[in-house]
């Protein structure tokens, strides 16, 4: 009772101040939650060591004392709503709390009416959202940044599916739907949810984890409350669900338990061997060590046998938070001034008293300063963002392990997973990559630091559904029979020793999809296993984009790219069938560059070999001759000048590449078989408004639709080997097909018994066969991972070989469609001898020039002994000679020139230039004479 005096006379007296328009003497908060709790217990003392340090610092609420008036919840949502309603008639200007997330969505609406601030330290429920409660605000990390922890773990050791323990109220269902969330933005997802109810005995808990135990997942994530968690781990070991090969991940209510128990129960920790934990990151600090030496001091002079845990630290800063912020509201001159709600009266013999409820005027200046709060506390910077959320969350990552715990790393909002603390990486620019994320290695559950798995086929007694095509044809590579056992073929024997190299037991039902008449529809078998009619499909599936869309595939087994088969003949012989090799244009210019050489080699010996000189006849003969005895190397003449024997030696290797090729495609016409529809590649198919023809139910349809725009009425669907070879035969004139547009498998198997077709072109597609499983699927990369264990051991090989070899038709190694040999082959072979050809002709005409102006210029020929001539000689001797401008001869004269043998024209201008010495030693003895 003297308390409660205290507390009136205190009111009144900041009552009192407030109408006199000075600073009151006293403010009141509330605290909520609940005491004999593992967070209730380190939050009540940090919260009255708060109180105590606020009032003992004279820099906040000067001349007034903040006073704290605490309600306990009891663990309990209705009692603590209770609670929460006492604490409100006693004028608390803000509540800190609640500690429950369940309570926290209650009182907020009640806050929210009386405009009195909520700062919860425990309340992490994501849906707490500052849109529908404006008035609450998380002093503490909110589970949306645990769960994406959880997720950046989950997503660092590759695991796809995760089976999610939670207990089932505000709190778990918030954060697990977060999760569910964070998970499908990175490929993976909760496979199952556990939800344990609040207060669930041991025989509810048991049935829970029992029938989790029966899915396939094995990675857990735990998220319950701290008072009963433990309880969890003790039914799991005797489930021996902490053995070899689970992974269990917890969210922070354990950490804050382990960092709670002063002698930690050996038997306990055994439970929980090799789990990972996570735990608000509370940075290193002088503050936060006193604050703990603090704690622990009075914690034993009170005899609390609980630790503390870092939801202490968190409530210590939630009263700071609180009291700097009523500080600067009473430093801008607001009042704490309460008024009654209207809405709120006590009804006639209600025990309620409901108008002792009243409303904050300052609540929402109040409210302001609270959101503009940016100090350092113990938990680091504490600052709002503009969701309301505290900036730089961040948590530690524990590996239990022995007595205690190891940290393995850090997890931030910042870079994700690391080993370097938050606080370093906060000064570098931020990285979120892949490749950045590390943690330190782990000891799991059974004391292995091998990774686990994952998952587990589930041990529910439902075998593996898997889809098998029914097809009328091609049953060598899958036959689905009446029965779930009858099936065979390629693919079965593929997938069945695949299965048989997994580490783990996969009982399977093969499902025939089809009625073995019709091919079925590729497309909605892949359908089926994304609406969970099927788990899996086995057959000739092929790998394509839209597909993989709603599946996932394994490692293909086998190449099976599209090719186009045609019917072949053999080419009928005529008479002239030696001419075609070549075009019509490739012999004429053939037959013109044989003339043409003929005549650059007359041209080029024709003045230094006698073989080539001769009457005109002789030597047109000698041209054509010399030209076309070189297509068979039998040329009689001979080559002396250097021009001469160089253009030859090009020429006989013309000579030579023309001859290979004509007889090479010769004999390809005269052995092949050639195309009847004369297509001959993919181009040539498209282009022409041919029909085609493709398997039934495969992708070849859409392909041939979507990618290369050919109509579908050029397009008729076949479904068996016989109906492939009776299309191919009758032809497009006759009802049936150009061509078969096909994936090679089905193709060669096709052709081990119909030789008379052959495969035109290239493969123009390269896809892949594999097996297709349920999105995520881990079976899909275990099997991926024993494709590759048989293809590298040659077993792949060897089913292949027993499944494609037929020796009943053997196939020809020979060519399909010789086709004719073009100018368009040979042109770069033609312009090289050519362009030789010209430049021996310009070397031997500018030689042939230079020799002519060095002949003209000794003038007209003088023969020795000739009188008119001597006496010519003098007179020009003894006169002075008038000169005469030197000039080239006549084009008639030019023409006698190149006409003569070299050696003539040497021995004349030999013999001129000697008369020329001779005529100017006679005329300087004539000038002497006078003068003797």
């Amino acid at each position: 009772m003297g308390a409660d005096r205290l507390l009136v006379l205190c009111l009144a007296l900041a009552a009192a101040a407030a109408a006199a328009g000075q600073r009151p003497s006293a403010v009141s908060v509330g605290g909520l939650f609940t005491y004999e709790s593992t967070i209730g217990r380190a939050a009540r003392l940090a919260i009255e060591l708060a109180v105590d340090d606020v009032n003992a610092d004279t820099t906040v609420l000067a001349g007034t004392n903040l006073n704290l008036i605490t309600q306990d919840t009891n663990c309990s949502g209705f009692l603590g709503t209770i609670e929460a309603l006492e604490l409100m008639e006693k004028n608390v200007v803000a509540v800190i709390g609640p500690q429950s997330s369940g309570i926290g969505h209650v009182i907020s609406h009640v806050v929210n009416e009386l405009h009195v601030p909520l700062l919860s330290f425990a309340a992490t429920d994501p849906t707490l959202s500052a849109s529908e409660y404006p008035y609450f605000l998380r002093s503490t990390i909110s589970d949306y940044f645990q769960m994406h922890a959880v997720a950046s773990i989950v997503d660092y050791y590759q695991w796809k599916e995760v089976t999610a323990i939670f207990v089932d109220d505000d709190y778990g269902r918030g954060g697990v739907s977060v999760l569910g969330d964070v998970l499908a933005a990175k490929r993976a997802r909760i496979s199952y949810k556990a939800a344990i109810p609040p207060n669930a005995n041991t025989d509810v808990i048991t049935d829970v984890l029992f029938t989790a135990n029966m899915m396939e997942s094995r990675v857990f994530v735990v998220h319950v409350n701290p008072d009963t968690g433990m309880n969890i781990f003790s039914i799991a070991n005797k489930l021996r669900m902490m053995a070899s090969g689970y992974v269990w991940i917890v969210t922070d209510w354990l950490a804050a338990v382990l960092d709670s128990s002063s002698s930690r129960d050996l038997n306990d920790m055994s439970y929980i061997q090799g789990i990972i934990v996570l735990r608000q990151h509370i940075p290193d600090s002088d503050a936060k060590t006193k604050f703990i030496s603090k704690w622990n001091s009075v914690a034993r002079n009170r005899s609390i046998d609980s630790a503390l845990n870092s939801y202490g630290f968190y409530a210590y800063d939630s009263v700071w938070i609180v009291a700097r912020a009523i500080d600067q509201l009473l430093d801008s001159g607001h009042q704490m001034n309460f008024s009654a709600d209207p809405r709120l009266h006590d009804s006639n013999g209600s025990t309620l008293h409901l108008s002792t409820l009243k409303i904050f005027d300052g609540g929402e200046q109040l409210l302001q300063q609270l959101l503009l709060t940016n100090i350092t506390g113990l938990t680091g910077q504490v600052r709002f963002d503009s969701d309301r959320n505290l900036v730089q969350p961040a948590y530690d990552v524990l590996n239990v392990g022995g007595s205690g715990s190891r940290l393995i790393g850090y997890w931030s909002n910042y870079s994700g997973l690391s080993v370097a603390s938050p606080e370093i990486l906060y000064q570098k620019p931020q990285n979120t990559s892949t490749s950045a994320q590390r943690l330190y290695s782990v000891m799991w559950p059974g004391e292995t630091i091998t990774k686990p798995r994952g998952w587990v086929f589930p041990n529910n007694g439902k075998p593996l559904r898997v889809g098998v095509p029914n097809k009328p044809s091609f049953k060598e590579l899958v036959s689905g029979g009446t029965g779930p056992d009858n099936v065979s073929g390629y693919s079965i024997d593929i997938f069945n020793a695949a299965i048989k190299l997994l580490p783990y037991p996969v009982p399977c039902q093969f499902i025939a999809i089809g009625d073995g008449l019709n091919n079925p529809s590729y497309d909605d078998i892949i359908n089926k296993i994304s609406t969970n009619s099927l788990d899996a499909a086995v057959g000739d599936f092929a790998i394509v984009r839209n597909r993989t869309k709603i599946a996932e595939f394994t490692q293909p087994y086998i190449e099976a790219g599209l090719v186009i088969v045609a019917p072949a003949r053999r080419a009928t012989s005529s008479a002239w069938a030696f001419l075609k090799p070549f075009t019509v244009e490739m012999w004429c210019v053939t037959g013109a560059l044989f003339i043409f050489v003929g005549v650059v080699v007359w041209i080029l010996e024709h003045r230094a070999n006698e073989e080539f000189r001769g009457s005109p006849r002789q030597q047109v003969l000698t041209i054509f001759w010399f030209s076309f005895s070189t297509m068979f190397f039998a040329h009689r003449q001979n080559t002396v000048s250097a021009l001469g024997r160089f253009v030859l030696i090009i020429w006989m290797f013309v000579v030579l590449i023309i001859n290979s090729s004509y007889t090479a495609s010769l004999t390809s016409i005269l052995t092949v078989q050639q195309l009847a529809t004369g297509i001959t590649g993919l181009d040539n198919l498209v282009a022409s408004a041919l029909p085609i023809g493709y398997q039934a139910g495969k992708f070849v349809r859409n392909y041939l639709i979507d990618e290369l725009n050919i109509p579908e009425s050029r397009l008729v669907p076949l479904s068996t080997v016989q109906e492939y070879a009776d299309a191919l035969n009758r032809g497009p004139k006759n009802g049936g097909v150009a061509a078969i547009v096909d994936e090679m498998p089905c193709v060669e198997i096709f052709l081990t018994s119909h030789c008379n077709f052959r495969i035109v072109g290239q493969e123009f597609t390269k896809e892949g066969w594999g097996f297709a499983f349920q999105r995520d699927s881990p079976l899909a990369a275990d099997l991926s991972t024993a494709i590759l264990q048989l293809s590298e051991s040659g077993q792949l090989q060897k089913i292949h070989d027993e499944w494609f070899t037929d020796p009943s038709c053997i196939s020809e190694d020979s060519g399909l469609g010789a086709v004719q040999l073009s100018l368009g082959s040979f042109w770069g072979l033609f312009l090289m001898c050519a362009l030789i050809c010209t430049s021996a002709l310009i070397v031997f005409f500018a030689r042939v020039c230079w020799q002519y102006s060095r002949y003209s210029k000794y003038g007209a020929d003088v023969e020795p002994g000739e009188p008119a001539a001597v006496a010519t000689a003098i007179v020009a001797e003894i006169q002075p000679a008038r000169p005469r401008p030197a000039r080239l001869g006549s084009f008639k004269e030019l023409i006698q020139f190149v006409d003569k043998k070299e050696e003539e024209v040497r021995r004349e201008m030999k013999r001129r230039s000697s008369e020329k010495d001779n005529g100017a030693g006679g005329s300087s003895q004539g000038r002497s004479l006078p003068s003797a």
